[in-house]
């Protein structure tokens, strides 16, 4: 018989995609303090990289919530969303983040992205050890 984690948190967040365009417009280095080089490239492939990038910063404060913390408690560097080959996202924590999910007693996390032209989402679970 599998054995069931416990969830310690979810979290859900969501990005107005064009406010967020408005926001990187006005401040051009904000994507270099936002995002990894990783997910700055990730998202670059596209001709309009704003609803990839929406998309993590949502999964970023998404996480944050999952943890019981808000904005400030993690360097956004320290959170990274990587796609696997399946196609599939996955949260990679180091620094402040990776800590802060440790104290928590966080064994796994699952996390889901959507946007659109309009809006970004994430949600992230956050589960301990089964």
């Amino acid at each position: 018989m599998a054995s069931i984690a416990s969830m310690i948190g979810i979290g859900l967040d969501s990005v107005d995609v064009a406010r967020f365009r408005q926001v990187l417009a006005r401040r051009p280095r904000m994507a270099e303090r936002l995002f990894t080089p990783g997910e700055r490239a990730y998202a670059e492939r596209k001709a309009d990289p704003t609803e990839r990038l929406a998309a993590r910063f949502a999964a970023k404060e998404a996480l944050l919530k999952s943890l019981g913390v808000g904005l400030g408690a993690a360097r956004f560097q320290d959170i990274e969303v990587i796609v696997e080959p399946s196609g599939a996202p996955r949260l990679d924590l180091r620094g402040g983040a990776a800590d802060l999910a440790r104290a928590r007693g966080v064994a796994r996390l699952e996390v889901s992205l959507t946007h659109t032209q309009l809006s970004a989402e994430a949600i992230v679970v956050a589960l301990g050890p089964p």
